[in-house]
């Protein structure tokens, strides 16, 4: 069911370094033409630093790992494209609809592709006031079984950042934070949580990878793994200033009824017009940022 391009099937046979890209932040993450600039600078990010960029979507019900540069713009403007999870695949395959992938669809997708690194912004995961709404995003149970590591900002600040960490420890999910103690949350360095586990660069991140899954020197450990990239110090938004705008912002979804999957498009769009799109900024900004480092990473993946 899997349509590769050429570029990314011969990669994959030679064992060279491939890194997965979502396709949800083209469509539903970014307003168009600015999406599709990005998604093309983000995959000539990734070829800077030595990688084959594979972004993944869904178009006329067939999986597509890898696009071509009509393909972009298909997905960066069509107005019929689905938000697809895990859950969505086999009714948007069978009714052959165009679909974007969300973190745990590109994961999975990704893993039957055969590539182990994945380029995102921010991850999903506990939402505020699950206690009641049982709102969990199925980013954090994909990682529990599926064994791609996921280069992100962090998790995405409008969440709960405690319990979803604290649900990725009972996943059994490693929590690396590249070059800092404190776990980033998306726009900001800080989140007021310390990182479960440091690493310090690429060579770093991959030994851990390496030791986790099979391979000569792995424990033959599935499940995926958090590597958490900080935004760069000129870019990021502080924590009290973004905390504000995001109280604003959930506010703002709770008295307007959004719930479920729309919450999260809801939200980062309210911040970016609360912020008078510094928050949209500080998005291009990090998801460049995680490219080059996953890039690295699956490079040196690939040499161990």
């Amino acid at each position: 069911m899997l349509q590769l391009t050429d570029e990314i099937r011969a990669a994959l046979a030679e064992g060279r370094p491939v890194v997965a890209l979502e396709s949800t932040i083209i469509s539903h993450g970014m307003p168009y033409p600015r999406n599709v600039a990005m998604a093309r600078e983000v995959e000539q990010i990734v070829r800077d630093g030595g990688a084959v960029p594979a972004t993944i979507a869904i178009l006329d019900g067939v999986p597509r790992i890898g696009l071509s540069d009509d393909e972009l713009e298909l997905l960066g403007s069509a107005p019929d494209v689905t938000k697809v999870s895990v859950r969505d695949l086999p009714y948007v395959v069978a009714r052959r609809l165009h679909g974007a992938t969300t973190v745990a669809s590109t994961m999975r997708l990704a893993a039957l592709a055969g590539i182990r690194v994945f380029v995102t912004g921010g991850l999903g995961g506990v939402h505020r006031g699950a206690s009641t709404s049982f709102d969990i995003s199925a980013d954090l149970t994909e990682l529990g079984q599926t064994s791609v590591a996921v280069v992100s900002a962090g998790v995405k600040s409008i969440l709960d950042i405690g319990l979803t960490l604290e649900t990725l420890e009972t996943l059994g999910v490693p929590v690396l934070v590249n070059g800092a103690d404190e776990f980033p949350s998306f726009y900001s360095r800080e989140s007021g949580f310390a990182a479960p586990m440091r690493v310090d660069g690429p060579a770093e991140t991959a030994a851990v990878l390496a030791a986790k899954w099979d391979g000569p020197t792995g424990l033959g450990l599935p499940g995926g793994v958090v590597i958490a990239n900080p935004i760069p110090v000129a870019d990021e938004i502080p924590a009290d200033e973004i905390g504000a705008i995001i109280d604003q912002a959930l506010a703002a979804a709770d008295a307007e009824g959004v719930r479920g999957k729309d919450i999260t498009p809801y939200l980062l769009a309210k911040i970016v017009e609360l912020t008078g799109g510094a928050s949209l900024t500080a998005n291009i900004a990090l998801v460049k940022s995680n490219a080059a480092f996953g890039a690295a990473v699956a490079v040196a993946l690939a040499a161990t």
